[in-house]
């Protein structure tokens, strides 16, 4: 593959927890109904609530009172502002990295009385996105390469490569054509990297043969060496975390416009719609998969379509997000020849189609009946309607998995859809408090839970 691996610290251990990346993805739908909720379990019980704001942070969207939807007894700050705050994570010594792709950098948070104080930890990079640590080694992926950094006291040293050769919109082979071309990295227990590389676009088969293949997750094993496909058929696997199991997972912006997969009438004319792309067929479909991955998982994307109907193919039927299968895509595998659907696993845990889930984090013991479980930013659909609004979601670890989701931070859009702030990634501060980046608003947030 002409992905370059080199070389990682020896030193590098236990794994740092996760990060993501960018790439909404959405559909149309022609209704005119209130937003639609992202969360499918039963939730925490959430009610609205003030956002708390320092007046020196007072600028627009906050120039005006906010109100967010949070878990009673939750108090939820404006703690900083940062223009385009993307991905975030904490430091051996308790201060919040946020990557900048926009800007090249990546932002230091430092806690104080008050505002943490800003300062700017790396610049100059190449759309710097996905953050992890392990032990003091800080990972950093850009668009076009893994680096890591040994960290101390606010500071980094020189980089050593991990992986270079990465695809972006520089590649030759892409001429500027690359829509997901921001990264996301992790460290498993054992001390391996893994990158996501996302798809060049929507439905792009050429992904699937490419050198290096895009639509992955790639893995190098500990210590350093050539990279290779751990798992594929991830259109943009945009969060990216160890689990409480040890397991990489990942939290995937899926496709747009599927068109209609059976050869049967949904839209009640009588007619077989097989291949016709019907929006409100694709308002639902397919599912944005939160999967465990294994070493050689296929995820299915551009062949087959996690399914969250549980009568398929059924216009109105329940929408189910839990260990969902696979259909054949018509338009790219309409005979199964390309790849066998029913063979694929299925997928573990999934939200509604177009949430554009972005960063991926895993918490642990937060209050009443939470405890530990998965924090996943939504970011909301672009061109939906009605709009699939952002979020928090909270999926609880269960039984050596996780549980349906519920919706920890809401409140960001309006009934007529509009928006004044959209998470990318939440984040458990040393302190027991969730702080959540927005790009939209440009903000970091901090949720404190209740006294126990």
């Amino acid at each position: 593959m002409s992905s370059r691996l080199l070389r990682r610290p020896r030193t590098v251990a236990a794994a740092g927890a996760l990060t993501l990346v960018l790439a909404a993805c959405s559909s149309t739908s022609s209704t005119s109904a209130p937003p639609a909720p992202t969360s499918t379990g039963a939730g925490v019980g959430l009610v609205g609530s003030p956002l708390q704001v320092p007046d020196a942070l007072a600028d627009g969207p906050f120039d005006e009172p906010r109100e967010v939807q949070a878990p009673a007894g939750w108090s939820v700050s404006l703690w900083a502002r940062v223009d385009e705050a993307r991905l975030a994570a904490w430091t051996p010594d308790d201060r919040l990295l946020v990557s900048r792709p926009d800007e090249g950098d990546v932002v230091l948070l430092t806690p104080g009385d008050g505002e943490p104080v800003s300062s700017t930890l790396l610049s100059g990079l190449n759309q710097p996105h996905g953050l992890a640590f392990a032990g003091s080694t800080l990972y950093v992926a850009q668009s076009d390469r893994v680096d890591a950094y040994p960290y101390a006291d606010g500071a980094v040293g020189e980089p050593e490569p991990v992986a270079d050769g990465l695809p972006d919109a520089k590649s030759d082979d892409l001429r500027g054509a690359y829509a997901h071309a921001l990264k996301s990295v992790t460290v498993d227990d054992d001390g391996a990297v893994y990158v996501s590389v996302g798809s060049t676009g929507n439905v792009s088969e050429e992904d699937r043969s490419a050198d290096p293949e895009r639509a992955t997750v790639l893995r190098v094993p500990p210590g350093g060496g050539e990279p290779a496909v751990f798992a594929r058929g991830v259109r943009n696997g945009t969060g990216l975390s160890v689990g409480p199991d040890g397991a990489v997972w990942t939290a995937v912006n899926n496709r747009d416009n599927i068109a209609y997969p059976y050869d049967r009438a949904h839209d009640g004319d009588g007619g077989s719609d097989q291949g016709e792309v019907l929006d409100d067929y694709v308002a639902d479909h397919p599912l944005e998969p939160l999967a465990r991955l294994t070493e050689g998982r296929d995820l299915g994307w551009p062949y087959c379509n996690p399914d969250p109907d549980a009568e398929p193919g059924v216009a109105g039927s329940p929408l189910v997000y839990a260990d969902r299968p696979f259909v054949r895509d018509v338009e790219t595998n309409a005979d199964g020849s390309r790849l066998d659907c029913d063979a694929l696993a299925p997928v573990e845990q999934g939200m509604g189609a177009h949430s554009a889930p972005l960063g991926l984090a895993f918490a642990t013991d937060l209050p009443g009946p939470l405890g530990d479980g998965a924090l996943v930013g939504v970011h909301g659909s672009w061109n939906r309607q009605p709009p699939r609004p952002p979020e928090v979601a909270f999926f609880p670890w269960r039984d050596g998995g996780l549980g349906d989701q519920q919706t920890l931070l809401g409140g960001f859009q309006d009934e007529d859809g509009d928006r004044w702030g959209r998470p990318v990634m939440a984040v458990q501060g040393p302190d027991g408090a969730v702080y959540v980046t927005d790009d939209d608003a440009g903000a970091v947030y901090r949720m404190e839970p209740p006294a126990s």
